[in-house]
């Protein structure tokens, strides 16, 4: 069997065990690194994929090196992944937080600049989300994996109150006041509530802090709350 033969069927198997590795890994990692790119995420992704290559193409490197590399690597990102999942500074240092880029309508230039997009990609981004005018969105948000959400303005919620002639009112954000169990005090601040409120109101429905996923409220005093347990309810308060 000539060099050339044996060459392509090395390449062969070097192909075969980088996809067979990064299979596995992508699994350990979790769908969230295919669908949804953090920028941490992102690094890992490039750096895993340069490994995966250098290990199928150099035929001078050798197998165990660039396997340990791809599993060290995946180890790392499954690592952070659970972190950020318990504490919330690290979720927001490796993952990152919503810049808001529409507010009340006005676009904020200063968090344009800072998100590094121009008006163009905004106008962009809210064509594709169905917003040919821009005088339509309320709010918009760029979220960590750098995707835009839009919230249009009352009147242009679909079904189209203006045309149906009904009265609407500002509906506005929904503010995070609880997250994983943590007590967001950023947005408490914003809604004028404190944590005696807050206390006092996931008590009277039977919920400890630690078994609460999430709890909202929005501008019109709605109070969620939504339980760890999948079988829980999620309680409306109305003040």
């Amino acid at each position: 069997m000539n060099k050339e033969i044996i060459e392509l069927l090395d390449v062969i198997l070097r192909c075969i065990i980088s996809l067979i590795t990064l299979f596995f890994v992508t699994k350990m990692i979790g769908k969230k690194q295919v669908s949804e790119f953090s920028l941490f995420d992102y690094v890992i992704g490039i750096s895993i994929g340069n490994f995966a290559a250098e290990m199928a193409l150099n035929l001078d490197s050798d197998y165990l090196h660039g396997t340990i590399a791809v599993i060290v690597f995946g180890l790392v990102s499954y690592i952070v992944s659970l972190i950020t999942l318990k504490n919330l500074k690290a979720r927001k240092f490796f993952i990152g937080d919503p810049t808001i880029i529409i507010e009340d309508g006005k676009i904020l230039y200063k968090n344009l600049k800072k998100t590094k997009i121009d008006i163009n990609d905004l106008l962009e981004e809210a064509r594709i989300n169905g917003y040919f005018d821009i005088f339509q969105i309320d709010y918009a948000l760029m979220e960590a994996n750098g995707k835009i959400s839009f919230l249009p303005k009352a009147d242009y919620q679909p079904p189209l109150n203006k045309d149906l002639k009904i009265q609407t009112d500002k509906t506005g954000l929904c503010a995070n006041l609880i997250v994983d169990g943590k007590i967001i005090k950023e947005s408490l601040k914003i809604m004028h509530k404190d944590e005696k409120w807050l206390k006092h109101q996931i008590n009277v429905k039977g919920y400890k802090l630690e078994d609460i996923i999430l709890a909202t409220l929005d501008l019109k005093e709605n109070f969620k709350v939504y339980g760890k347990n999948v079988n829980s309810k999620t309680y409306d308060i109305l003040n």
